[in-house]
């Protein structure tokens, strides 16, 4: 009776429950491919910790001390080394590179890069970090803790900028991007724009957090996800872009009132643009996600609408209709930018 009375929920009942469906069958799929590999990759895992141990004996014997055991994927007792592509960061005599070089082109280096002058060098790519946020004050000191040493051994020049929503309006992580976007580009013109989420946390120093001729999908791997992409158009959690690219593709949509679908509609806009997203090889691109609840943040049920008119949305809503008055403050490890969204901000009149 209660379905009789009200039709029109049918179609949303239905989009529910075939995400519901989709993400228990996906689910499914990942854990049977992880006990496979689970399974194939054992005995490696079992010959690494005896190794390991034999290590830690050797050592202690050496030392005459009691070395701690670590049969965590830690690597705790072993030295970390720098990581640079090869000849990528120069001395204040040479010549600077037009564009900054792509993985691709310069490979991961079988040894140590070469000690360099100074992290800032003259020639370090200068890197802005844009962390959507709201309400996740216990996830960012972890984020900072692990990223900012990675980000030192790769000798980048970087900055964060925390873009806070306030007010009560469902949480908009694209419109946030914009903001930050708009914001750090008051500051510098900078080579690589990093968006961020705060929950995600790179496994791989090797990640390179740098900008090359296409955008970049860093967040290959989720643990989440049994690291594993859910599809092939997922473009979620971490991604980077060159300020030419992001104003190209007319930055994110902002219509996106809720979690979900932003980061597709980015794949779209991406795609629309001539551009395709490159992503790091191998286990490069691991992240684990810190466990959290949305915290009374809704779904975007609208999101299917919108993907299916990407396109004719993609001149009409980004960068371009983005009106915003932010409070900005600072703290000892970025720039904090406090923002009250509503939809009265980025109204799209032609559409």
């Amino acid at each position: 009776l209660l379905m009789q009375n009200r039709p029109s929920r049918l179609p949303l009942l239905g989009i529910f429950m075939d995400g519901i469906v989709n993400t228990y069958l996906f689910m499914m799929q990942a854990q049977g491919i992880m006990i496979r590999e689970n399974m194939r990759t054992i005995g490696a895992q079992v010959y690494e910790q005896v190794v390991r141990s034999a290590y830690a004996k050797r050592n202690s014997s050496v030392n005459d001390s009691d070395y701690p055991l670590d049969l965590s994927h830690n690597d705790t007792f072993l030295q970390a080394t720098t990581f640079l592509p090869e000849d990528f960061t120069y001395f204040p005599n040479n010549t600077c590179p037009e564009r900054l070089p792509s993985m691709s082109e310069y490979g991961i280096p079988s040894s140590p890069a070469p000690q360099l002058v100074a992290v800032r060098a003259v020639c370090a790519p200068q890197v802005a970090i844009l962390i959507p946020f709201r309400n996740r004050y216990e996830h960012l000191p972890v984020l900072f803790r692990h990223l900012i040493p990675m980000l030192q051994r790769q000798r980048l020049q970087f900055a964060f900028y925390v873009v806070e929503q306030a007010g009560n309006q469902p949480f908009n992580r694209a419109m946030l991007f914009n903001v930050g976007f708009r914001e750090a580009m008051k500051d510098l013109d900078w080579d690589c724009l990093i968006f961020h989420d705060v929950d995600h946390i790179p496994e791989n120093d090797r990640n390179y957090y740098g900008c090359g001729q296409m955008p970049r999908h860093f967040a290959a791997k989720l643990d989440k996800y049994m690291y594993l992409l859910p599809y092939n158009e997922f473009f979620g959690g971490v991604s980077g872009l060159t300020v030419e690219q992001f104003q190209k593709i007319n930055g994110f949509p902002n219509a996106f009132w809720g979690w979900g679908g932003e980061d597709d509609d980015l794949w779209n806009r991406v795609q629309y643009a001539g551009y395709s997203v490159t992503r790091p090889e191998g286990d490069t691109g691991k992240y684990k996600s810190i466990p959290h609840h949305h915290r009374g943040e809704v779904q975007f049920l609208g999101r299917y609408a919108l993907l299916r008119k990407s396109k004719e949305r993609q001149a009409l809503d980004g960068l371009n209709n983005l009106n915003y008055f932010p409070n900005v403050t600072y703290d000892a490890l970025y720039k904090n930018i406090t923002v009250n969204l509503t939809p009265e901000l980025a109204l799209v009149t032609e559409y």
